[in-house]
């Protein structure tokens, strides 16, 4: 109880803390800046990442045009009259104006919000132009927003109008065309040659004459108006909208016309939709789970409602969501991994630092100590001297974070803090003790042993829980892979679960490490032993120094560690580069593709001719490619991408461009009575080699398919079933082409001016966008600058550690030259001192990042980034790896003339002196 009542809190002295801080004011101001410069890393990069998902979602909806729009579908009620005909319904425009309020109500807030105000689009069939001798088509169109549609002005005539008053009217089946007035833009107008008054002569499909009548013509508002976009054809004649040569007009319907315009046709001709066009500004990362569930949830339900017309919902929105948000938690996590990388070598240089400032330190703190300072006090004092540093230093480093950066996470910024805080007084007190211990050496050989093997035993069992962890790290990374689970509702951040995966890389570089720390002391001795049977004097010294040095751990590990993080961020970097160039071959399949409208397919063989002839082509492929075939396998349905080519002309292809070859499609060939031969190509494995399948075909019996091998990637799909063209045709299914690959210098311009209703994609765009894309181009720019920092931190750590072993270092050489070693030959055995480590550093240092990259790169999910359908393989710039192991030798070279001239002032007597 006395002990208790008779402690007292530790008592600092102010004037020592300011006096040891003006001494030392260089290795603190140099810990200072490595804390702020990693603060301001750690800081910046998980709120630039997070500011590179909100723009990569709203990138990749707008990158997915209509595809992202939610629409809402309902039938009419029918329009039966009690006299057996049809009843014209007035208030027809009221509605779809409820409809909408339907729709917009059964969003939800939380989707609305992330939509566009809903466009009610009610469209006619698509009736012939009887005149003319070109093909022409006419629909008629109405569109509802929450203005009752676009604005237009009217430079001639009038808005379209009833055909009647405004009274009860039923009109029978077999009756007369009923007459519909529509409006016509003006370019419409001009290329009909029609104008205000004018019938427009046009047919349905089964060749009856429609009465359909122009009111006026218009001008749009603002032709920008986004419901344009829902019905082009309103502004201006849309060529191939709707097959090769044809030209699409449309005819604007109003409220007073509508009614008229479901009397002019069949009732089940009339379809009426309500569009909500995502709005990409409104999306964030954070949102993207909920609204991907609400829209599932809306297509649970769709038809669901029994006490009113159901609404029958469609959509692409929930998986372009689930897709970027696939593509954000992986570039996250591969984030994480280099950060973490970078922190534990900022942590290993801080302690380095620390050991450096103590060895500088411990003649005053053993002073201290022996004038009667507590351990306490002094313990105290540099607890108050090093938090001061490495807060205020972090501080800064986070200030300028929030200033370069939307936001700051100071979370990863506490392992430096922390590091920088706690080394220098753990290392400082325990070399005050050790100056004021009173235990003295044992005479007694089996003690000093068992002190020796107490030691070794405590850093074998820290070596052994980093080996532990690392495996286990390594485990879990290979089992679960490193991006969170972000398709079930959760937020997608790196939680503690991750923490261990994301450290793989870390752990796997401090075991190389450490492996290295054990190998590199017994090397040395091999090479004194070696050295003392020469008769070079200078090859006995070098190899003494190196071996007396060779036990220091922590400047080996700094070195090891940066420059293995440093070259797998090499690695990583050019890895995607490369997968990028590859992702773009996969996503096109050749130079140029052309995807041809359904309504255009015939004209596919002719398409291929031209582009044949064009100059500066090379090869010209064409295929039928039906996405989400009706394939079954066993009873069970699939949905996989059904290609079906002249499999010789798609192996030459393949075999002239970057994309893997596909030897197994020499398989394919015309059968003889038997089933069809298939690759296949499965996500999940679903399709394997000697599975049985049946392609389902409308008004006809399956046709029986065999998979004989596994199909190249088509377009990036997970699943794929490839056929051969003759084989498919003689089992009584012939294709019709809708996709035309092209290779060669001139593919871009050949497919530039095609007067084909068709879409073409470009190898050149698809990589040019996926370079530019904010979380790809973020994640490249975060490898370089992890590389570029490690490396700097491994430079530091070599410069540390030369510094920390330069003053016994050059005592104990001055004190040969009193034998007659020669200035010059101090510097080599100086040499012999400091590059063994360096070396060890600059060559295992790239081939442990290798390794690493080899074990880690496929649990990182960079496809999801690439736009591979597979992992992209490890790519090793040589000459980057090369370059940085130059750059560590270089710096180490200069260290020892630098050192030789800061040291050519001292003088012999004083060192002579200055005792061990």
């Amino acid at each position: 109880m006395n002990r208790w009542l008779t402690r007292r809190w530790p008592a600092p002295h102010w004037p020592s803390i300011r006096g040891r801080g003006r001494t030392d004011l260089g290795p603190l101001l140099l810990t200072g800046a490595v804390i702020a410069i990693v603060a301001l890393l750690a800081g910046a990069v998980p709120a630039l990442l997070r500011a590179a998902a909100d723009n990569a979602v709203q990138d990749t909806v707008r990158r997915a045009g209509h595809d992202s729009n939610v629409l809402a579908h309902a039938d009419w009620e029918r329009d039966d009259g009690p006299n057996g005909g049809r009843v014209r319904t007035a208030g027809l425009a009221d509605d779809i104006e409820n409809f909408r309020a339907r729709a917009t109500y059964a969003l939800g807030p939380d989707l609305d919000a992330a939509l566009l105000p809903p466009v009610a689009v009610v469209n006619g069939p698509i009736l012939s132009v009887s005149e003319g001798n070109v093909p022409r088509t006419f629909q008629f169109t109405y569109l509802a927003g929450d203005l009752d549609g676009p604005d237009v002005t009217w430079v001639a005539g009038n808005a379209p109008g009833p055909a009647v008053p405004d009274e009860y009217i039923e009109v029978p089946y077999d009756g007369p065309p009923w007459p519909v007035q529509v409006g016509l833009s003006e370019a419409d107008a001009a290329a009909l040659g029609l104008g205000p008054g004018d019938r427009i002569p046009v047919k349905d499909g089964q060749g009856h004459d429609k009465n359909v009548r122009i009111s006026g013509i218009y001008r749009p508002a603002d032709s920008a108006d986004p419901a344009w976009q829902l019905a082009p054809a309103l502004l201006e004649p849309v060529p191939g909208a709707d097959g090769v040569g044809t030209t699409r007009f449309g005819g604007l319907l109003s409220r007073e016309s509508l009614p008229d315009a479901r009397l002019a046709i069949d009732e089940d001709q009339l379809r009426r939709t309500v569009h909500f066009v995502a709005e990409p500004d409104a999306l964030t990362w954070d949102a993207t789970a909920a609204l991907a569930s609400q829209v599932v949830k809306l297509k649970a339900v769709s038809g669901s409602s029994v006490r009113e017309e159901p609404l029958r919902w469609e959509s692409q929105l929930d998986t372009t969501l689930r897709a970027a948000r696939a593509r954000n938690s992986a570039a996250s996590a591969q984030a994480a991994v280099l950060l973490v990388g970078v922190l534990t070598a900022t942590v290993l240089v801080l302690l380095l630092a620390a050991d450096l400032l103590v060895r500088r330190r411990t003649p005053a703190l053993s002073a201290a100590r022996q004038r009667g300072a507590a351990l306490p006090d002094l313990g105290t004092e540099l607890v108050i001297e090093s938090t001061v540093v490495a807060v205020s230093a972090a501080a800064v480093g986070l200030a300028l974070a929030r200033a370069a950066a939307p936001g700051v996470h100071w979370a990863w910024a506490v392992p430096v803090v922390l590091a920088g805080a706690a080394a220098g007084p753990a290392f400082g007190t325990l070399a005050a003790a050790r100056a004021s211990r009173d235990r003295r050496q044992p005479a007694n050989p089996t003690a000093r042993r068992w002190i020796r093997a107490t030691g070794q035993l405590r850093r074998t069992a820290v070596e052994v829980a980093v080996l532990i962890a690392a495996v286990a790290a390594f485990g879990i990374l290979h089992q679960r892979g490193i991006v969170p689970a972000a398709d079930d509702g959760g937020t997608g951040e790196l939680t503690g679960d991750l923490i261990l995966p994301i450290s793989a890389l870390a752990l796997g570089a401090l075991v190389g490490a450490l492996v290295l720390r054990r190998l590199v002391p017994l090397g040395a001795r091999f090479a004194l032993r070696q050295a003392l049977r020469s008769r070079r004097p200078l090859a006995v010294f070098g190899a003494a120094r190196a071996a007396t040095t060779a036990g220091r751990a922590l400047p080996l590990l700094v070195l090891v560690s940066s420059t293995a993080l440093a070259s797998f961020a090499l690695i990583l970097g050019s890895t995607v580069t490369r997968g990028l160039a590859d992702g773009a071959w996969d996503t096109v399949g050749a130079d140029a593709r052309v995807d041809v409208g359904a309504d255009a397919e015939a004209a596919t063989p002719a398409l291929a001719e031209r582009i044949t002839a064009a100059p500066g082509v090379d090869q010209v492929v064409v295929a039928q490619v039906t996405d989400s075939a009706r394939v079954f396998s066993e009873s069970t349905l699939l949905a996989p991408r059904l290609v079906i080519v002249d499999t010789a002309a798609f192996q030459r292809l393949l075999a002239t461009t970057p994309l893997p070859d596909a030897s197994a499609l020499a398989r394919l060939t015309a059968p003889g009575p038997g089933d069809v031969p298939a690759l296949v190509r499965s996500s999940r494995g679903e399709l394997r080699a000697g599975t049985p399948l049946q392609l389902s075909r409308d008004d006809a019996p399956a046709i029986r398919l065999t998979a004989v091998g596994t199909a190249p990637s088509v377009g990036g799909a997970g699943d794929v079933v490839i056929v051969d063209v003759a084989a498919l045709a003689d089992a009584g299914l012939p294709a019709v082409p809708n996709t035309v690959w092209v290779t060669g210098p001139g593919a871009a311009r050949a497919v530039s001016n095609i007067d084909v209703a068709a879409d073409v994609v470009l190898r050149a765009d698809v990589l040019r966008t996926q370079r530019v894309a904010p979380l790809t181009a973020g994640l490249l720019r975060l490898a370089w600058t992890a590389a570029a920092v490690l490396l700097a931190l491994g430079l530091l750590g070599l410069m540390l550690a030369a510094a920390a072993g330069a003053s016994e270092r050059w005592q104990t050489l001055t004190r040969l030259r009193t034998l007659g070693l020669r200035p010059r030959d101090a510097r080599w055995v100086a040499a012999g001192e400091v590059l063994p480590p360096v070396v060890v550093a600059a060559v295992c240092g790239p081939l442990l990042g290798a390794l690493l990259a080899r074990l880690t790169l496929g649990p990182l999910d960079l496809r999801l980034l690439t736009g591979q359908a597979a992992d992209p393989a490890a790519v090793l710039p040589w000459w980057l790896l090369g370059l940085l192991s130059v750059a560590v030798l270089a710096a180490a070279t200069a260290v020892v003339p630098v050192e030789s001239a800061l040291r050519r002032r001292d003088r012999l007597s004083e060192v002579l002196r200055a005792g061990e």
